[in-house]
């Protein structure tokens, strides 16, 4: 991490974001970087160029929340970026070591095991996946216990053919890993992570640089192309696991329409895998790790 720290590389990151036409200045000469200048958003927070040079420069970050407020309007951020800013400028005390590990509360492991024909998965802070029903493993496969999402969204050569909006698939994921680890970015598991991604994907590098952040709770719509049962798509809702910094994921399809029927062949077509497997049930018995490599 640069000397700027967490506050000012986000600071950096949105400016360069924003166009001064997109908050009513003129774009005056030729313009050396991206975005707005340092004393553009300086004048739209009203605050004077050499303290928000301070700030972005990390020389000083403890702004005041008059302070955070207006660079969140001048930067144009929505209420998800916002409170990210908060956060930056006042991080949370760093979790230990041992809280790193991250078990599946024993509630979920039997809400999830039970759900023979809803596709279900447990993932950890980092996008570890810790526990997923049959059904989802045979959405995906990458929906197994061990299996880091980031690292398969951006390595596995098999996932551009799951997804037909892998870019849309991609840019969530990096923006929630960004909201689920706040302002402790040198977390060596994320640090690890991030380096990893970044020697090997150009596209992660990009989206990284963004340091756009999406909560992790909520839902949307997503399109699988499975090569058994075809194209399916399906409502996704996700729910955050009070007392964890886990989110169950939990795929459903519209009653009655051509995705469900669907869903409903490869759920059959998983309990005969997972029944013929024996005790082998493929959910990872939510004892995982999420510290797992994947």
């Amino acid at each position: 991490m640069s000397t700027a720290g967490p506050l000012g590389e986000y600071l950096r990151a949105r400016r360069e974001l924003i166009g001064p036409g997109d908050v009513g200045l003129p774009a005056h000469g030729r313009r050396r970087v991206p975005g707005l200048r340092r004393e553009e958003a300086a004048l739209l927070a009203g605050i004077s160029v050499d303290y928000y040079l301070r700030l972005e420069q990390g020389r000083d970050r403890h702004p005041s929340t008059q302070v955070l407020d207006a660079l969140a309007r001048a930067l144009m951020l929505d209420a998800e970026a916002a409170a990210h800013l908060y956060g930056l400028a006042r991080p949370a005390p760093a979790r230990s070591a041992a809280r790193r590990q991250e078990r599946v509360p024993l509630g979920i492991r039997q809400l999830v095991g039970s759900w023979s024909e809803t596709p279900a998965f447990v993932h950890g802070r980092h996008l570890d996946v810790l526990l997923a029903n049959p059904v989802a493993t045979a959405l995906a496969p990458i929906f197994t216990a061990g299996v880091n999402l980031l690292r398969a969204v951006f390595l596995d050569p098999s996932v551009p053919a799951l997804y037909p909006a892998l870019t849309a698939v991609a840019a969530n994921a990096v923006a929630g890993l960004r909201a689920q680890v706040g302002a402790e970015l040198d977390d060596p598991r994320l640090t690890e992570l991030v380096e990893e991604l970044t020697a090997g994907s150009e596209r992660f590098r990009r989206l990284w640089a963004r340091h756009d952040v999406t909560v992790r709770a909520g839902g949307g719509l997503r399109v699988f192309r499975h090569p058994r049962v075809g194209e399916l798509e399906l409502r996704y809702e996700k729910f955050t696991i009070s007392g964890t910094t886990q989110s169950l994921v939990v795929y459903h399809a519209e009653p009655g329409g051509p995705s469900a029927r669907s869903l409903a062949r490869l759920a059959r077509s998983a309990a005969g895998a997972a029944g013929a497997a024996g005790d082998g049930d493929g959910d990872g018995d939510g004892d995982g790790d999420g510290d797992g490599s994947g």
